[in-house]
């Protein structure tokens, strides 16, 4: 199995990204880069590394311009409280479209269940819709405090948690139950091609 993991800064996905290699998974990094609506910031770079070295894999990190090219877009939309199911939405476009290249047949997320906004069952399968690959979520029935074990084992909770920055488009109240109406609606005034072409090619390797 050769897949996608999309990483974050966050405690979660680096801990997918290792159960994942633990299990045999190839496994390649996708960071989508919030700038400019989140400070710019090296953690991804520093918590691949320490994941290079806890899994011996090489691991790829693909980091995508996903702030100028989806969020830019998603802040438009006059529905405030979708924006998180719109964003991991191009998120996951994003890792289809990186998946598709470099050969992978799956993509790996971090979601544990009802954790945020945009994990709970009702939006998992309103985002899952937005692509036809397989997700992986290895984390799906573990709690906070299970995965944080295993951060702390791996080496890389102290790494996601320094310097947290909050996305600058989050709304207050975000939705815990979208709709498919609610998300198609504004996404019918999106060019969507256009934006993951220009995600994927405005992608740096490290």
């Amino acid at each position: 199995m050769k897949a996608v993991v999309l990483l974050s800064g966050g405690i979660d996905s680096p801990v997918a990204a290792y159960v994942m290699a633990k299990s045999g998974a190839e496994i390649i990094a996708l960071h989508m880069d919030n700038t400019p609506y989140t400070k710019p910031s090296e953690k991804a770079k520093t918590i691949v590394d320490q994941l290079r070295k806890i899994t011996g894999q090489s691991i790829p990190l693909h980091i995508a311009p996903h702030g100028k090219f989806n969020l830019s877009e998603i802040e438009k939309t006059r529905s405030s409280h979708i924006r998180c199911v719109l964003c991991k939405r191009f998120m996951m476009r994003s890792a289809e479209a990186l998946a598709a290249q470099e050969n992978c047949n799956a993509i790996v997320m971090g979601d544990s269940m009802g954790q945020v906004a945009s994990q709970t069952l009702r939006n998992m399968k309103v985002e899952q819709q937005a692509i036809g690959m397989q997700v992986v979520r290895p984390l799906i029935g573990l709690d906070k405090e299970e995965i944080v074990k295993i951060a702390k084992e791996i080496g890389t909770y102290e790494l996601s948690i320094d310097e947290a920055y909050e996305c600058g488009i989050v709304p207050d109240k975000p939705s815990t139950s979208a709709s498919m109406s609610s998300i198609l609606d504004p996404e019918e005034l999106m060019d969507i091609p256009v934006m993951i072409e220009n995600t994927i090619k405005g992608i740096k390797k490290f």
